[in-house]
């Protein structure tokens, strides 16, 4: 009798990887995240280098401390995407010390604490941030407008080592951000309408030409980098447009109602960490929902938080709270809006192929 060699499935090969997708990540980024250097000057960039140095510092030390492999075959890139996050949601002349300090907290805490890569809970840059903002709230709100690269009044490469690391004062005058000023302002009885005169465009802010961090005030470069991440299968288009449907909704409909105290929802679309945070972090697919209807949920919930939280809450950026508080409903989420496993019901029973699934 011939015995028939066993066989393996039909599998097919595709050249994704862990380490691609950070790489394809932060070509995405590095659009805005130039532009946002020209704005803003050696100061930036001198942060941006240490935030991804500390971090990849701390993230060796993470590996030796547990045995793992340190060879930069080994490391995956994700340390230096979360760095990166980090590091341009942050103001763009802060002390060198919140680098080093932000990184340790979402490398050592954010990361590491949970196992690793694919293991934590929350994502590591949004720790970082929220913990960096309610610990040190005057160096992580204090922006600086923008400074054109190449102008004679820019800081030189020595002067942005003196701003980061406190050696030198240089001839600049800090500003709040827009949100930042609406919520003061408006707590103070200012119309809105006063309050965002000469301070507001929806070019400028389009264009990245306003008060922000590093990385996020170019909306539409930020929305560019998205939409290649989303044709490349990168991620998906169901947090990014439900969340920013929802905060135009909510946005729309108290303008409506009072639009001397509530900005409309350009202001909401393009100020703050919006469109950095709906394509580069909430998409984030260890701290998001698995499935389309659970992604489209969770979206929904972050940009109702959002909103809440700028409108109605102490603090005036929302999206960090936001993030972290959907990150802990997800597994939540995903045990009650789960897709259907091949071959069963949606609650798991095996298929009656008599019946609809």
């Amino acid at each position: 009798m011939t015995q028939i060699p066993p066989m393996s499935g039909p599998y097919l090969r595709k050249n994704k990887s862990v380490r691609r997708s950070m790489l394809l990540v932060m070509a995405a980024l590095t659009p805005a995240t130039a532009y946002g250097f020209y704005l803003f000057g050696w100061p930036s960039i001198i942060l941006f280098c240490i935030t991804l140095g500390s971090a990849m510092i701390f993230e060796v030390i993470c590996l030796l401390l547990a045995k793992r492999s340190v060879s930069i075959f080994a490391l995956d890139g994700s340390a230096l995407l979360t760095a990166w996050l980090l590091a341009i949601s942050m103001p763009p002349w802060a002390p060198w010390w919140i680098a080093v300090v932000g990184s340790g907290i979402a490398i050592i805490i954010g990361k590491q604490v949970f196992g690793g890569l694919g293991q934590n809970v929350f994502n590591p840059a949004m720790v970082a941030r929220v913990a960096l903002l309610i610990s040190f709230p005057l160096e992580m709100t204090t922006y600086m407008p923008p400074i054109d690269f190449m102008s004679a009044g820019a800081p030189s490469f020595m002067d942005g080592m003196g701003i980061i690391f406190g050696t030198a004062n240089f001839d600049a005058v800090s500003s709040a951000s827009l949100l930042d000023s609406i919520k003061t302002n408006i707590g103070q009885g200012k119309a809105l309408g006063d309050i965002m005169e000469g301070q507001y465009s929806p070019v400028n802010w389009a264009l990245g030409n306003s008060i922000s961090s590093i990385g996020e005030g170019a909306a539409l470069l930020l929305i560019a980098g998205g939409v290649a991440l989303i044709f490349g299968r990168i991620i998906t288009w169901y947090i990014p447009v439900s969340t920013l449907v929802t905060i135009a909704v909510f946005a729309t409909i108290f303008n409506l109602y009072d639009g001397s105290k509530y900005p409309d929802a350009m202001v909401h679309l393009l100020s703050g960490a919006t469109m950095l945070a709906v394509f580069f972090i909430a998409t984030d697919p260890v701290t998001s929902p698995m499935s389309p209807k659970g992604q489209i949920v969770f979206g929904i919930g972050l940009g109702a938080l959002v909103y809440i939280i700028r409108t109605w809450a102490a603090y005036p950026e929302g999206m960090s709270f936001a993030i972290l508080l959907m990150n802990a409903l997800t597994p939540l989420i995903d045990r009650y809006v789960r897709p259907r496993i091949f071959g069963r019901t949606r609650k798991g029973d095996p298929l009656n192929l008599s019946e609809k699934p």
